[in-house]
């Protein structure tokens, strides 16, 4: 829920927020609170336990197509990273190992015949993070399955989206805001 600093229940509402002015309705919005994924950058989230609950929720809202961060975590933040930790276990532990119980065999059937699709989002060294559009013609030129490059109109959208953290906005994340590559180009792979 995002309650390092004990601000869990603002960080909701901001996300709800941010949500909102990207299109999400708030009813598509899903807060996980469980007492074994505190957030702390420092925590390595249990890895069976996030493929679990991410997996239920992927077959709960039928969704085909998930983003998550690579094993860098775009920032090193230990949670991102266990994001990228459960889904790597769900598609290649489940996917592709032994099928002894019938929940396994049913996120099986989930990620081949529902077709659902995970990409990850590169993370990128300190310059490039943070060369804002000048980075979309590196991006254009290194491998990659999927490319996102964000109009000047979706660019501003993302910007007000990232400012209803206001909770979050310390003064480097003010700097991501204004000239992180993120909210102009994202280059992803399939995992």
């Amino acid at each position: 829920s995002g309650n390092y600093y004990n601000q869990g229940e603002v960080r909701k509402k901001e996300l709800e927020q941010s949500c909102c002015v990207l299109g999400i309705p708030a009813s598509d919005v899903t807060v996980i609170d469980h007492r074994d994924l505190p957030d702390d950058p420092a925590v390595e989230w249990d890895t069976q336990l996030l493929a679990t609950l991410v997996l239920k929720h992927i077959e709960a809202k039928n969704i085909n197509l998930v983003v998550t961060f690579d094993a860098g975590g775009v920032s090193g933040h230990a949670n991102h990273i266990s994001l990228y930790a459960a889904l790597r276990y769900s598609v290649c532990t489940l996917l592709w190992g032994t099928l002894q119980e019938c929940c396994c065999f049913e996120i099986f059937i989930l990620f081949l015949c529902a077709g659902c699709r995970v990409l990850v989002l590169e993370s990128v060294n300190l310059f490039r993070k943070y060369i804002s559009f000048l980075d979309v013609l590196i991006s254009c030129l290194l491998p990659r399955d999927e490319l996102f490059i964000l109009t000047e109109e979706e660019t501003e959208q993302a910007k007000r989206a990232m400012r209803c953290h206001r909770s979050q906005l310390l003064w480097f994340r003010q700097l991501y805001v204004l000239f992180s590559r993120y909210l102009v180009v994202n280059s992803l792979r399939l995992l």
